[in-house]
């Protein structure tokens, strides 16, 4: 059986998926020593190692460098090693050079050290990814380990392995098991516990005060969800659409939940084909001319959507019975989601109805987060291409006579295994500004606009809904009642009411400025 010389072609600038290697005399490490090594069509990782010449560890664009004494023997087992030890697991890697080799490979590695904890681990991750058993017994010695490293990775509730003698904590199943990587973005904004910070503003909160808010910010948060659509729905669609997003959590996630709030979503559905899709898909244009696909994004195979759908929601159900972060674990559902694109269309709504849906579940108030990302669809859209982009050129596909997408390869596990490090930073800086800014300023708004309801009520004998629409004038003009309102609505008002409301306005919301 012959393995590769990982290394074999290292020379003073090695290239490696179009990024150089910094050092002359460097030489790949790790993951990046495995995909060169085998040929592997895989998503380069984020990150990659390399072994440079000078003692000192450092970092410079994606690569990380390496001292010399760390350098791993030029082998498959060193690179899996020193992968496992340093880069933490990468299951998309993994499974594609799992399929790639022979499994004597892997039983050479186990037996030359039966009871060591990384060939434990490698020989768990073979049998778990290939779905199948090596021809070896079971492991009778050495204390249980832990497969992920949890100062590399987030890990889920941990499940034993006694053939291996390993603690399975994998945050999801074989058939959806996206990772995030530990970073301290992600350490810092789990340590603020937002849920509990939106709790405090919640219970400084008059129910009342509290109530007009969680209404307001749901129709909000409906409206800005199709806004990044790009569609503009009657008032009763968005009415209704947030109500749903108000019941976030209250049902079980299934597959049949996930195409009844598509139903929802699609209100006619003449042209558009309810539940799992039975074609190809893609998120682009079509070429002006010919009318050809030019995707962004290619959705998961149709025959591949059940076992992907399935798994995701196995996933979802192991995290919710572990203390894995609800932030986290909300956008490994919901961005996995997306990125499987099941539907023909409402696939982005019910992507956020997603993050809700767990949020809810696991305690956190519902609050408009479509809203945040909508100002923020620059930094939404590069997340997704952040997925998206380094798989487009894994796909093989043409386009089929209604100028959709079909799909010839296998890509299964493009959906399936991925680093949800990029979509869960993302999605955390939302939560922390929803929590954090908008959340208490509606609140604070609405304080401020009883204050103000009041004081006009009492000054002037109005009926409600035209102080409404004073109050939202004089918060579109900047405090002051503008000269068309003043010579139509409110063309009654004398000059001194004017001054007084005017005055009054600015006493109660600029205050504090």
């Amino acid at each position: 059986m012959n393995m590769p010389e990982y290394n074999q072609n290292s020379r003073s600038s090695t290239v490696f998926h179009a990024f150089e290697v910094l050092e002359e005399g460097s030489t790949l490490a790790g993951y990046a020593a495995l995909i060169s090594g085998h040929g592997l069509s895989v998503p380069a990782p984020d990150y990659l190692c390399v072994i440079g010449t000078r003692h000192k560890r450092y970092e410079k664009g994606r690569w990380r460098i390496f001292t010399p004494r760390h350098k791993p023997d030029d082998s498959l087992r060193g690179h899996l090693i020193f992968a496992l030890k340093y880069e933490g697991i990468d299951l998309a890697v993994l499974k594609a050079l799992f399929v790639s080799i022979e499994p004597e490979a892997i039983i050479d590695i186990i037996r030359l050290e039966p009871t060591g904890a990384y060939s434990r681990r490698i020989w768990f991750l073979y049998e778990w990814l290939c779905n199948r058993e090596l021809d070896i017994e079971d492991a009778a010695q050495g204390n249980f380990v832990a497969l992920i490293n949890d100062t590399l990775q987030y890990s889920g509730a941990a499940r034993d392995s006694k053939r291996h003698r390993v603690r399975n904590n994998l945050p999801g199943s074989r058939e959806f098991c996206p990772l995030i990587r530990r970073t301290e973005t992600l350490d810092r904004f789990i340590g603020m516990n937002l849920s509990q910070v939106a709790i405090d503003h919640i219970g400084k909160t008059h129910a009342d005060l509290l109530s007009r808010a969680a209404a307001f910010l749901l129709l909000k948060d409906s409206k800005a969800s199709y806004s990044i659509e790009g569609e503009t729905p009657p008032h009763n669609r968005i009415e209704r659409w947030g109500k749903i997003i108000g019941e976030a959590g209250q049902r079980k996630l299934t597959i049949e939940e996930l195409e009844s709030l598509q139903r929802i979503v699609i209100v006619d559905n003449r042209f558009v084909m309810p539940g799992l899709r039975a074609e190809g898909g893609f998120v682009g244009d079509h070429d002006r001319a010919s009318g050809m696909p030019m995707p962004v994004h290619i959705s998961a195979r149709p025959e591949d959507l059940e076992s992907l759908l399935s798994g995701l929601i196995e996933t979802y159900r192991l995290l919710s019975k572990s203390d894995y972060d609800a932030v986290l674990m909300a956008a490994l559902i919901a961005f996995g989601f997306v990125f499987l694109h099941p539907f023909e269309d409402g696939n982005g709504r019910v992507h956020r109805y997603l993050f809700h849906h767990v949020l809810a579940e696991k305690g956190f108030v519902v609050f408009p987060v479509s809203s945040v990302i909508l100002d923020r669809i620059d930094d939404y859209r590069q997340t997704l291409e952040h997925y998206s982009k380094p798989r487009l050129d894994l796909i093989e596909w043409r386009s089929t006579e209604k100028n959709n997408v079909e799909v010839l390869n296998e890509t299964i596990d493009l959906y399936r295994y991925f680093d949800a490090t990029k979509q869960a930073e993302f999605f955390f800086e939302c939560v922390e500004e929803t929590v954090n800014k908008t959340l208490p300023e509606e609140v604070d708004y609405l304080k401020k606009y009883d204050l103000l309801n009041n004081f006009i009520k009492n000054y002037i004998d109005m009926p409600d809904k035209l102080v409404d629409l004073l109050i939202r004038f004089l918060n579109q003009n900047g405090g002051k009642l503008s000269k068309r309102a003043r010579d139509k609505e409110f063309n009654q008002f004398t000059e001194v009411e004017v001054e007084v409301i005017e005055r009054k306005y600015d006493d109660i919301f600029h205050a504090s400025e």
